[in-house]
């Protein structure tokens, strides 16, 4: 079942929807046409109380002045390109630089601040358009971008992307939704696996020095699952840069979850599937309190935690990171599963 609702309209003047997507459990999404957004997940614990389990805004206002991408569909290249800089086959693209003015984050915000056409594909699917112009943003190619979501009957959100571009360009998508099982509070005693082997450490400026590193001994070592809150005040370098967990983790083969979390109180349990070779883990460290989200509620440091299926961060610029250059024509697509349940 879905259902279409205004939900405001942007500081340009541009309307904006808000579908609900509803199965037989109860179990409730809702995508905004501005950015693609997934702006709420309602699931239920394991007393069949329903919460959403998303931190974000209530309003369209707090997405357009305050929000750190929450729910938001990113791209053309998300997370970061170093120096806003990167080259095809020999001619080099100098991009925006939206952090610092130093790096390139999440393609410039383009796709997340765009409204998006929606259609309704089926009774538990929302399809969103929207087309980058050549140049955008700095990037080559015009390019046609689609994500459709569905939301299936074992309570798992099915997020599939598309594009094609109609000049060789860098493509990598995902979706920025910040997690929080419990619905309320912070996330530091989830309890998290990633399976991955290997991490890619950052610089100061968060862009990938190009080692793999195991995360065995490490805080990073996420294999068994743990409470997110264990090791994230340990004295490491790398979580000093990023304040807490702000990387990307280099996925091992397989066809089980990449991912998995889990809050003790209410029982709820996330599994995560891709079909890409990476996902950031990032857990609100920047969140401040000063803005206030869903409820009234502040949106303090660590009120969520982010699973981002992507490419390595900066791989136009790392050749030995696997690539996602595109060809003219050539198809982009990608596919990542939410699925939730209780224990």
């Amino acid at each position: 079942m879905i259902v279409k609702n205004a939900f405001g309209t942007t500081s340009k003047g541009e309307a904006v929807d808000v579908y609900t997507i509803r199965n037989s459990s109860g179990a409730a999404v809702d995508i905004l046409t501005y950015g693609a957004t997934v702006n709420s997940i309602y699931v239920a614990d394991k007393n069949g109380a329903f919460a959403d389990v998303l931190s974000g805004f209530d309003t369209l206002e707090g997405h357009e002045k305050y929000s750190d991408y929450q729910g938001m569909t990113v791209g053309r290249y998300a997370n970061r390109l170093a120096g806003g800089k990167f080259s095809i086959d020999g001619v080099e693209y100098d991009v925006e630089k939206n952090e610092k003015d130093i790096t390139c984050l999440h393609g410039g915000a383009e796709l997340s601040t765009a409204v998006w056409k929606a259609f309704i594909v089926d009774d538990n699917a929302i399809e969103m358009n929207y087309t980058s112009p050549d140049g955008a943003m700095g990037f080559p190619g015009k390019v046609d971008f689609k994500v459709t979501f569905t939301l299936h009957e074992d309570n798992a959100l099915k997020i599939e992307y598309f594009a094609v571009s109609d000049k060789k360009t860098v493509i990598n998508m995902t979706n920025h939704a910040y997690f929080n099982l419990a619905g309320k509070g912070d996330i530091l005693a989830h309890e998290l696996m990633i399976n991955a082997d290997a991490y890619t450490p950052v610089d100061e400026n968060s862009i990938p020095t190009g080692e793999i590193r195991p995360v065995e001994g490490t805080p990073f070592d996420f294999r068994v699952a743990k409470p997110i809150g264990r090791d994230i005040n340990e004295a490491d370098d790398q979580l000093a840069i990023g304040k807490g967990y702000d990387h990307n983790f280099c996925l091992n083969d397989g066809d089980g979850p990449i991912a998995t979390a889990y809050d003790p109180e209410s029982g709820r349990f996330l599994e995560v599937f891709t079909d890409l070779c990476g996902v950031q883990l990032y857990t609100g460290n920047f969140l401040d309190g000063t803005n206030i989200g869903k409820n009234g509620n502040p949106l303090i440091k660590n009120a969520g935690f982010c699973l981002e299926t992507q490419y390595y961060p900066n791989t136009p610029n790392m050749p030995e990171f696997p690539q996602c250059t595109f060809d003219a024509g050539q198809k982009f697509t990608s596919c990542t599963v939410f699925r939730f349940s209780v224990k």
